[in-house]
C-alpha cells in the first residue's frame, strides 16, 4: 500500500487544535478584504450614501467579473432578511471603514455564525451551504445500516457467505453459476492467448501472443534440428516461406491455443528434383467410424494424442533450401539460406517422411502394421492394441489398460506430444463415451454452419426435404451466387460425417451446383432450417450389441429429372451400428426396376466386400454376409448364373455380384419394402416415415 502519512508529512504543515483553528479562520475574515475576490457581506445601519460611493469608486476588475456570477443572488437574499440595507457588494480597498460596521452584525443571530470562545464578528458561510438552509442539530451517518432490500443481491435471509461456502453450495451465488457453466475457462484462456488471427505476419508481430507462438515453432524447429544455415549453391534455387496463423478451439468452440505455422511454398518445388514418390496413406472417416464401433463391442475407452510437428520428424532425401522465415531474418548473413534435413509442412515428400518415420519406430518396437489398412496399427500379445492413424492424429484403444500406458509411454519417448488423453473430438467428430455405448455428433459444427449462413434464428422444420419438392434443373428460375450455393453444399456434405439423415437431399442438391437458381438455394436452407431443429442429433453405437455384419441396398428408379438415371442407395452394419452409407446417381440409365436394384445391390456389394477386408485386421472373418434388397427379380438375376437376353444390355462390371454370390462371400436376401433401411437414401418422406427410419438406423438424439 502506499504510505500517505509519510507524503503528508513531508509537506511540513503546521499543525492546529480547535482554539487556534477557530483563532485562524477569525484572523483570515478580518483580513479577507485585502482580496479583491473575496467579498465579505458589509452592514450599513445608516445606509450611507458616502460608504456607497467610496466601495463604488473602487472597483477591481477581477472582482467585477466575479461578481457576474449566480453566487450574488445569495448575498442578496441574506441581506434582504435583515433589519438593515446592505451596501452593494464589490471589491474594496484596504481603507474602506468596514470595520466601524461589524457591531451591527451581532445582533443578527440569523446570519452569523458561532465560533467556541469567540464573539461573533461577521457573516461567513464556513459550511458551504445556503444561508437559508437549515442544518439539523443531530448529526446524520454517511453509512446507513439498513438498506433497501430491493438492492440486496441474492437470498436475504442467508446471510454473508465467503467462496468457500459458496464452492461447497452448488445452487448459491453468482460463483456457483459462473462455476458450473465453465465461463471461467473461457475467461482464462482470453487472458492469455489473441482471439483474433492476423492477416499477415506484420500484424502478428504486434501481437505478444503471436509472437511466442512463432518463437515456439522455431524453437521447435531448432531442438529437432530441421535445418541448418549455409551458402546456397547456384544451380539450386530456393523455396520461399510464409506463416500460416490459425486460433485453436475446443469442442465448445473456445479459443484455447494460438498456433502459428512456418509453411514452405511447396507449388515452387520441381518434381523430380525436390521431390519423386509423395504418397502417404492415411484413414478414411468409414475406418474410424468401425474403430469406434469395435471399442462400443469390447467395451473399452479410446484415448488420442497428438504429435506436436509431427511433420517435423520426417526425414528428407532429397536436398531442399528454403529462405528464413519472414519476420526472424539474420542480419549477420542476409543471403545465406536454410537447407533442410527434416520435413516442413507444405512439402510435397512431407507427409509420406512424416508416415515413415512413425511406421517405423512402431515396428521396430513390436508393432504389426494392418494387412489391408496400412494406417491401422496393432499388436497381439493374448489382448489386443489398435492404433489408428490419420497424418498427426492417432487414436488408441485396447482391452488390457497397460497396453494403452505401453503406448503411450513408447511415444513419448520418441515424439512430443501436444495433446494426450480420452477420444472426445476428433477430425471434426465430437465422440461421447457412456458405460452404455459411444454417441457420435457434431454439434459444435452444426453451430458453426448456422452462424455462416445467418440461419441461426431460423425456423425449424421437421424433415430435411419435403415429399413433393419438385427440384429440377429450373432454366427459368432466377440465378443466384454459385460461390455462396456451393460453400452451403460443401459444409453439409462434411456434415454428412455424422448426420445420414441429410444425406439424400445434399446430394439431391449437389447435382446443380454448376447453375444454381433461387429454387435449389430454397431447398438448400430447408435443410439448414432442420438442422436447427435438431442440432444434436447423431449415431448411437451400444454397447450390449451383436457384431454381425448386414446391408442394406435400394434404389430410386428414374429419380433424377435432368437425364433419368437412377438413384443407389446402401447401408452396412456391425449389428445395429451405422458404420457405412452410400446416396449416388447411377451411370447409366436403367431401363427397369429390376436393373437398377440389381446396380444398387452390385455397388453394396463393393462395399461390403472392402468392410470384411478391414475386419481381418481386427480378428473376424465374414462370410455370406447378408444384402437386404427388396426387388425379387434382382435377387433372381444375382442368383441365376446364365446370362439371357434380359440382361445381357448390363455392364459387366455390375455382374461381379454373381461371383462373389457363387464364392460364399456375400449372399441376397429379399425384404419388405416397410423394412427397407436404406430407403432413407432414395427418396423424401414425410414426417411419421422419417422418423422410423433414423429409428432403425441408429440415429438418435444425444442421450441423457
Amino acid at each position: 500500500m502506499f504510505d500517505y502519512d509519510g507524503l503528508f508529512d513531508s509537506f511540513n504543515l503546521p499543525t492546529f487544535d480547535e482554539e487556534s483553528a477557530a483563532a485562524r479562520m477569525l484572523f483570515e475574515s478580518d483580513n479577507a478584504t485585502v482580496s479583491p475576490l473575496v467579498r465579505p457581506v458589509l452592514v450599513d445601519p445608516q445606509g450611507s450614501s458616502s460608504v456607497n460611493n467610496t466601495v463604488q469608486n473602487e472597483v477591481f476588475e477581477d472582482a467585477a467579473d466575479y461578481n457576474e456570477s449566480s453566487e450574488d443572488d445569495e448575498y442578496h437574499d441574506a441581506a434582504e432578511g435583515s433589519s438593515a440595507p446592505v451596501a452593494p457588494v464589490q471589491g474594496a480597498s484596504v481603507d474602506t471603514p468596514h470595520v466601524q460596521n461589524v457591531d451591527t452584525a451581532e445582533g443578527n443571530a440569523s446570519t452569523s455564525t458561532h465560533i467556541p470562545g469567540v464573539e461573533l464578528v461577521v457573516d461567513l458561510n464556513l459550511n458551504n451551504l445556503g444561508i437559508n438552509s437549515r442544518v439539523s442539530e443531530n448529526p446524520e451517518m454517511r453509512i446507513h445500516n439498513i438498506h433497501p432490500q430491493q438492492n440486496i443481491i441474492g437470498d436475504v435471509q442467508r446471510g454473508v457467505q465467503t467462496r468457500n461456502q459458496l464452492r461447497n453450495n452448488q445452487n448459491a451465488g453468482l460463483y456457483s453459476a459462473i462455476r458450473e457453466s465453465g465461463l471461467q475457462n473461457d475467461w482464462s484462456f482470453a487472458c492469455y492467448v489473441s482471439q483474433e488471427e492476423p492477416k499477415s505476419w506484420k500484424e502478428a508481430l504486434k501481437d505478444n501472443a503471436w509472437v511466442e507462438a512463432m518463437q515456439e515453432e522455431l524453437q521447435q524447429f531448432q531442438k529437432l534440428g530441421v535445418w541448418k544455415l549455409v551458402e546456397r549453391p547456384e544451380n539450386y534455387k530456393k523455396i520461399g516461406t510464409r506463416w500460416v496463423f490459425k486460433c485453436k478451439k475446443d469442442d465448445r468452440g473456445v479459443v484455447i491455443r494460438n498456433k502459428a505455422r512456418l509453411v514452405v511454398q511447396g507449388f515452387r518445388q520441381i518434381e523430380g528434383i525436390d521431390y519423386n514418390e509423395v504418397y502417404a496413406p492415411v484413414a478414411r472417416l468409414e475406418a474410424i467410424r468401425i474403430f469406434l464401433a469395435y471399442a462400443s463391442f469390447k467395451g473399452f475407452k479410446v484415448y488420442q494424442m497428438d504429435v506436436k510437428s509431427a511433420f517435423l520428424h520426417g526425414i528428407v532425401q532429397e536436398e531442399v533450401y528454403v529462405e528464413r522465415p519472414l519476420g526472424f531474418e539474420d542480419p549477420v548473413h542476409p543471403d545465406r539460406v536454410w537447407l533442410l534435413n527434416k520435413a516442413l509442412y507444405g512439402l510435397h515428400q512431407a507427409p509420406r517422411a512424416w508416415y515413415a518415420t512413425l511406421s517405423n519406430y512402431l515396428l521396430e518396437n513390436g508393432f504389426r502394421r494392418g494387412l489391408i489398412d496400412c494406417t491401422l496399427i496393432k499388436e497381439h500379445n493374448g489382448d489386443l492394441l489398435l492404433v489408428q492413424v490419420y497424418v498427426d492424429d492417432i487414436i488408441f484403444g485396447s482391452t488390457n489398460e497397460s497396453l494403452c500406458r505401453k503406448f503411450e509411454r513408447i511415444m513419448q519417448e520418441k515424439f512430443e506430444m501436444s495433446a494426450m488423453g480420452e477420444m472426445n473430438f476428433f477430425l471434426g467428430l465430437q465422440v461421447q463415451q457412456t458405460e452404455s455405448g459411444i454417441f457420435i455428433h457434431q454439434t459444435k459444427y452444426v453451430g458453426d454452419i448456422l452462424s455462416r449462413f445467418q440461419m441461426s434464428d431460423a425456423t425449424p422444420i421437421g424433415t430435411p426435404l419435403p415429399q413433393n419438392h419438385g427440384i429440377t434443373l429450373d432454366l427459368k428460375g432466377e440465378s443466384i451466387n454459385s460461390s455462396y450455393y456451393r460453400a452451403m453444399i460443401g459444409s453439409l456434405m462434411y456434415l454428412t460425417a455424422s448426420r445420414p439423415d441429410i444425406m439424400y437431399p445434399t446430394c439431391l442438391l449437389a447435382r446443380y451446383q454448376a447453375n444454381p437458381k433461387a429454387s435449389h438455394l430454397s431447398a438448400a436452407k430447408k435443410i439448414f432450417r432442420y438442422l436447427k431443429g435438431c442440432p444434436d442429433t447423431g449415431l448411437w453405437y451400444p454397447r450390449d450389441d451383436s457384431f454381425d455384419l448386414t446391408a442394406y441396398s435400394d434404389s430410386d428408379f428414374s429419380g433424377c429429372k435432368i437425364d433419368d438415371k437412377s438413384t443407389t442407395a446402401g447401408c452396412q452394419f456391425l449389428g445395429s451400428r451405422l458404420v457405412t452409407w452410400q446416396c449416388k446417381k447411377q451411370t447409366c440409365v436403367a431401363t427397369s426396376t429390376c436393373e437398377a436394384e440389381y446396380i444398387a445391390a452390385s455397388s453394396c456389394c463393393s462395399q461390403v466386400l472392402w468392410i470384411q477386408q478391414q475386419m481381418r485386421d481386427y480378428g473376424f472373418e465374414f462370410l455370406s454376409t447378408p444384402i437386404f434388397v427388396d426387388n425379387n427379380a434382382a435377387l433372381q438375376i444375382t442368383r441365376n448364373l446364365v446370362q439371357h437376353s434380359k440382361t445381357k444390355h448390363i455392364e459387366i462390371k455390375y455382374h461381379f455380384i454373381r461371383d462373389c454370390f457363387d464364392k460364399k462371400l456375400i449372399d441376397v436376401v429379399h425384404i419388405p419394402t416397410d423394412h427397407q433401411r436404406a430407403d432413407l437414401f432414395t427418396k423424401a418422406f414425410d414426417k411419421s416415415r422419417f422418423d422410423y427410419l433414423l429409428l432403425v438406423n441408429g440415429i438418435k438424439v444425444i442421450p441423457e
